[in-house]
C-alpha cells in the first residue's frame, strides 16, 4: 500500500496564501509519484485532525507560525508522526532572527551590524544612522520589513499604527547595498547560488510571489570564490542552527567592499517556499533534481527527533 502523506499547509500566519500554493504544488507532485495524499489546511484543531487521519508521514509546507517556529514540530513529536524539514529547536531558533544572529555569528557566519529594538523606540527616532533595515523578529516573506533610506528624516510611521500585528520587538540592521543572493542546503549538501533581480528596489512580498516580480539568475553572476563562499556559509549556517532536510540561506553581497565585509547572511529559512516562483525548486533543478524528486526526497527524509 502506498505511504499516506499528510501535506500540512495554510495555517493562520501572514504567509497563509503562499503556504497554500506551496502545499498544492507539493501534494500534486506526491500524487503523481504514487503516494496517498491528504491535504490538511492547518487550523488550531490540527492534532485532532491528524489523530483521525493517522498519516505515515507529514510533509510540513507551512510558513510562519505555527509551522516554522517549532510549534507544529512539537505536536508531531508528541503524536509520533515523522515529519519533514527541521525539528523543534532549530525551527524555533531560526525563526527568532535576533537569537539566530547570535548563533550564526558564533559559528563564523557574518551578520549585519545591528540588534533587537522595541517598536516604540524604533518609531520615535532613528535607532541607527540611515540607511538601515527594520524587520519583525519572527516573520517571513519580507512581511513588515522597512528600508530606511539616507534621506528619510524620521522612522517609518507605520510603526505607530494601532493595528500593527508583527510584535513589539523589531530587528534593526545596517543596510547592505548590492546583490541579493540565496543558496539552499539539501541534506548535507549545499546546492547552487541564485542571484535575485527584483523589478522593485526591494525584494518584497510582491516581488517574491507575483509572476514577473523578480528573475532568478542561476548561477549567480559573482566571482567563483564568492560563489563557493556562499555555499560554504549556507552549509555552516544550516549546521549551526541544527537544521535538517532542506533549508535556504539568504545573503546580501556588496562587491565594492574589498575588505571582505561585503557578504552578509540575512537569515536562514527552515521552511522555504515551494511555489512555481520559489527559489529552492529552481536550485534543485539546476542540480538535476526535478520538482517531483525534490518533494519525494523530503518525504523519504522525514523522521522524528530532528
Amino acid at each position: 500500500m502506498a505511504r499516506h502523506v499528510a501535506v500540512l499547509m495554510g495555517g493562520w500566519s501572514s504567509e497563509r496564501e503562499v503556504s497554500l500554493r506551496s502545499g498544492a504544488a507539493c501534494a500534486d507532485a506526491l500524487e503523481t509519484a504514487g503516494y496517498r495524499v491528504t491535504r490538511v489546511d492547518v487550523d488550531r484543531d490540527v492534532a485532532t485532525v491528524l489523530a483521525r487521519l493517522k498519516p505515515d508521514v507529514a510533509l510540513n509546507v507551512l510558513h510562519g507560525t505555527p509551522g516554522e517556529d517549532g510549534i507544529i514540530q512539537g505536536i508531531l513529536e508528541v503524536m509520533q508522526i515523522p515529519y519533514s524539514h527541521s525539528g523543534v529547536l532549530a525551527s524555533a531558533l531560526a525563526m527568532d532572527k535576533a537569537q539566530a544572529r547570535i548563533t550564526l555569528a558564533a559559528a563564523g557566519v557574518p551578520v549585519a551590524r545591528g540588534g533587537p529594538v522595541s517598536r516604540s523606540e524604533a518609531a520615535r527616532a532613528h535607532v541607527m544612522e540611515p540607511p538601515y533595515v527594520l524587520k519583525p523578529i519572527a516573520e517571513g516573506s519580507s512581511v513588515g520589513v522597512f528600508i530606511v533610506r539616507e534621506d528619510q528624516t524620521h522612522p517609518p510611521q507605520e510603526l505607530n499604527r494601532a493595528d500593527w500585528s508583527f510584535g513589539e520587538t523589531l530587528l534593526v540592521e545596517e543596510f547592505i547595498p548590492g546583490l541579493e543572493l540565496t543558496c539552499a542546503v539539501m541534506g548535507d549538501q549545499a546546492l547552487g547560488v541564485i542571484e535575485i533581480e527584483a523589478t522593485q528596489p526591494f525584494y518584497d512580498y510582491e516581488s517574491k510571489y507575483s509572476a514577473g516580480g523578480s528573475s532568478h539568475i542561476l548561477p549567480a553572476r559573482i566571482l567563483p570564490d564568492v560563489y563557493e563562499k556562499v555555499r560554504m556559509l549556507s552549509l555552516t549556517a544550516h549546521r549551526a542552527l541544527g537544521c535538517r532536510g532542506v533549508s535556504r540561506s539568504d545573503f546580501r553581497y556588496d562587491p565594492s567592499r574589498t575588505d571582505g565585509s561585503g557578504l552578509i547572511c540575512l537569515e536562514v529559512n527552515t521552511q522555504p517556499g515551494m511555489t512555481e516562483t520559489s527559489l529552492v525548486p529552481d536550485l534543485a533543478a539546476h542540480a538535476g533534481i526535478s520538482f517531483g524528486e525534490l518533494v519525494t526526497w523530503m518525504v523519504e527524509d522525514a523522521s522524528l527527533k530532528r
